[in-house]
């Protein structure tokens, strides 16, 4: 008699309704967010792919039937064109500029709130305003209340002193447009660094003033590396925004006077110009600048989350 010997498929199948059952749960949990991730596809990331085709075509919206295909001709052009390359370097320096001003008047503000003092809450609250501005009334605002020739407040306090009456657009438009988004854009990098102020060893603070160490030591050698993290992320989500900016050079100088960046050239050569493939194409490079910059702010975001897991 032989014996025949069968494997039980009954575990089998438990293990295969065990491996399904979280797969199961898992997509019960996110089912609820697919609407919101089909709305976010169709309203960024379709109208990206149309401007990438776009750009591949030398294509005038005044002239619809003669469009044709012409591959990489018109990255081409942006990067060769001299107005083009001049917004990319106008809009390099605009960056830079602000960012670093932005950054260093937040530091010296985020210093301040972080001591005691009566009334820091007005005070802070007051020095946050400047951010919740919409940023087209805030260009307004600094085009015709402070910079006006005539009537505006920096000639009349100039004038009270008996001061000279500049016109602060026409003798210095980049520095007039870097100055308004400075102001608007330092409460965030203020916000940025007092956070990380607040997230100090108190404990490795007070043992270095038991040790006899200064304010500006114990600034130089234990406050400033550790907001190195915070530095870097404030510079590089400023940069994303200010390499963008549309609203301050359009209103305050009409990017004349040398102060087009790309995001305004843009502009010029799809709604002026009418050439649709040329804008696209500048377009996409802003876009890919803006991605390389978020991609190294989103690693700067999850060093800082790791460091805060690891410290708690």
């Amino acid at each position: 008699m032989t014996a025949t010997t069968t494997a039980p498929a009954a575990p089998t199948a438990v293990r295969t309704a065990g491996t399904s059952r979280p797969r199961l749960r898992a997509w019960a949990t996110r089912a609820p967010l697919l609407p919101a991730l089909v709305f976010m596809i169709v309203v960024t990331q379709l109208p990206f792919v149309a401007t990438l085709v776009i750009s591949f075509f030398d294509w005038n919206s005044l002239y619809p039937d003669a469009r044709r295909f012409t591959g990489l001709a018109n990255y081409g052009e942006v990067l060769t064109d001299p107005d083009l390359r001049r917004s990319v370097w106008t809009t390099v320096l605009l960056t830079a500029a602000v960012v670093l001003a932005s950054l260093v008047l937040g530091l010296l503000l985020a210093l301040l709130l972080d001591r005691r003092f009566r009334g820091r809450g007005v005070v802070r609250t007051l020095l946050i305003a400047p951010f919740l501005v919409v940023p087209v009334a805030a260009a307004l605002l600094w085009k015709h209340v402070l910079y006006n020739p005539e009537y505006g407040l920096l000639n009349g306090l100039l004038h009270y002193v008996g001061g000279p009456q500049p016109d602060w657009v026409s003798n210095t438009p980049l520095l007039a447009v870097e100055a308004a988004l400075v102001w608007q854009w330092t409460p965030f990098m203020m916000l940025i660094l007092l956070a990380g102020l607040q997230s100090r060893d108190q404990q490795q603070i007070e043992a270095a003033r038991v040790d006899g160490a200064s304010d500006w030591q114990i600034f130089r050698h234990l406050t400033l590396p550790h907001l190195r993290r915070y530095l870097e992320l404030g510079a590089l989500l400023g940069s994303i925004y200010i390499v963008q900016n549309f609203d301050a050079v359009f209103t305050i100088t009409s990017g004349g006077l040398g102060t087009a960046n790309l995001p305004y050239t843009v502009y010029q050569s799809f709604y002026q110009a009418h050439e649709n493939g040329l804008a696209s194409a500048a377009g996409v490079l802003v876009v890919i600048g803006s991605i390389v910059i978020a991609t190294l702010a989103l690693r700067v975001v999850s060093s800082l989350f790791r460091e805060e897991v690891s410290r708690a």
